[in-house]
């Protein structure tokens, strides 16, 4: 296992690293080729599906430091404000495989174990001194960083950390340094930071402010809880949505009782375990074979054999057709749009105040899940967008022409790569204008109306969308 993981990771890491991005620019300043593609460059990716390649690229391990388009633009644009969404770093599993060990993954943060980053020891000694931070409750309750020896389940990892640090430092060379979108006495009213109730959210969004303002004072510092994993706030109750989403569950199932090869790798693996196959596969044991992979652990045995690498490859095989699926059968786009609706129509009212001149909450955080963004790159319509890997981030941009003032526009970046014409409200416009970037009018409009239209229903407004009858 550790062989074969570590020869992937040299063929594939380090050529993804460089290459995923492309950097030919076009004379504006801006990709030639980011309108044209959101996957990595297929000079670099398998020429067929390859199930490891596609887990490597989920655990994100950090490696050399990474290029993005964040922030490029002509230079009659001023930026005013971005409005960033991550999934949190990577993590220990969620779940145990039954009757097999725990994999031996060290929580703590050292300095002389990889992955590391330059600003780890100094994150560690700022996270120690704020133990008064003023955070709305409950998170007062959530260590500011992972400290165990062995790490309990679900906890950020050395590696998740590193992750966001490097997400910070990424977005501070660009958006500070570059862009000077916070003044160097910026003000906690200049923020706005949201975060579940989990220590992996919290932790990540930390490090990544950390690497984006490092040294800050706690005193400008107030994350806000966030009950839903969806970020729907008070707007949560919505019976179309759960309809959807049941309808979608279903549509998993079926497909996995079609897989007899997935079945018959749970089979197998259920006898290496003793225990029969409807529990195993309740153990989502993908969940820590993950862990396992990105860990470069050898996948447990005992004495009735060792689960392998070929189960691996199955079970993530399968994951990757239920992706193809659900593109294909919208019924996950039903729920994407009534889901990622309610953060949307806040995104977009905080950017219509920065678009007036108002100076509170241009740079807002999320740390959520894999379970927030993935509805909201749906609900974007970013069908090709990869499911998001540990420390993945969706940002919007919002821009000034300094030539038209009154006109705003926004970019959509993804790990990145700028996806703005990959998206259902702008992806023809460009067809008709020379600018790199979309009108803000587009995005309000989308919104606002689009996606109830999108839905397929007469509804005009959120809560007639998500109590209409006869669905």
């Amino acid at each position: 296992m550790r062989g074969t993981v570590a020869r992937i990771l040299t063929l594939w890491v380090h050529t993804a690293a460089v290459h995923l991005i492309p950097v030919s620019t076009a004379k504006n300043g801006v990709s030639s080729k980011s309108r044209k593609r959101i996957m990595p460059d297929p000079v670099t990716e398998p020429p067929g599906m390859d199930p490891l390649y596609e887990a490597l690229l989920y655990c994100n391990i950090p490696s050399v430091a990474e290029r993005s388009l964040e922030g490029h633009a002509p230079h009659h644009f001023k930026l005013v404000s971005v409005h960033v969404f991550i999934r949190h770093g990577d993590r220990y599993p969620l779940y145990v495989i039954p009757k097999t060990k725990r994999p031996e993954i060290d929580c703590t943060l050292v300095a002389n174990r990889k992955p590391y980053h330059p600003k780890l020891e100094a994150f560690v000694s700022h996270m120690s001194k704020g133990s008064g931070a003023s955070f709305e409750s409950p998170l007062h309750f959530l260590p500011l960083y992972p400290n165990h020896p062995l790490c309990e389940m679900g906890e950020l990892t050395q590696t998740g950390v590193v992750q966001h640090l490097q997400n910070g430092q990424l977005l501070r060379d660009i958006y500070l340094k570059k862009h000077k979108l916070l003044p160097n006495d910026w003000s906690a009213d200049q923020l706005y930071l949201e975060t579940t109730g989990k220590s992996r959210t919290l932790q990540s969004g930390l490090a990544l402010l950390y690497g984006f303002l490092p040294d800050f004072d706690w005193k400008k510092i107030y994350f806000r809880h966030q009950p839903s994993a969806l970020f729907c706030s008070g707007n949560c109750y919505c019976p179309v949505r759960n309809q959807y989403l049941e309808k979608e569950q279903r549509r998993q199932y079926l497909l996995r009782l079609k897989n007899s090869q997935l079945e018959r790798a749970y089979g197998e693996m259920a006898k290496i375990v003793d225990i029969p196959t409807k529990q195993l596969r309740a153990a989502n044991p993908v969940d820590s074979m993950l862990c396992h992979f990105c860990h470069n652990v050898s996948f447990p045995c005992t004495r009735n054999g060792c689960i392998g690498m070929e189960h691996f490859k199955v079970i993530k095989t399968h994951q990757i057709e239920d992706e193809r699926e659900r593109r294909e059968k919208k019924l996950y786009l039903g729920y994407a749009l009534l889901g990622a609706h309610p953060i949307l129509n806040q995104t977009i009212s905080r950017m219509q105040r920065a678009a007036e001149g108002r100076k509170e909450e241009i740079f807002a955080l999320y740390s959520a899940h894999d379970v927030t963004l993935s509805p909201l790159l749906s609900a974007l319509g970013l069908t090709e967008a990869r499911f998001p890997r540990f420390a993945a981030r969706l940002i919007f941009e919002l821009w000034q022409d300094r030539e038209k003032p009154s006109e705003h526009s926004v970019r959509i970046l993804y790990n990145g790569v700028d996806v703005t014409f990959h998206t259902s409200f702008c992806q023809d416009h460009h067809k008709r204008s020379p600018k790199p970037m979309c009108p803000l009018e587009n995005l309000v409009r989308f919104v606002k109306r689009d996606m109830f239209v999108a839905l397929g229903s007469s509804s005009t407004n959120y809560y007639d969308a998500c109590h209409r009858e006869g669905f």
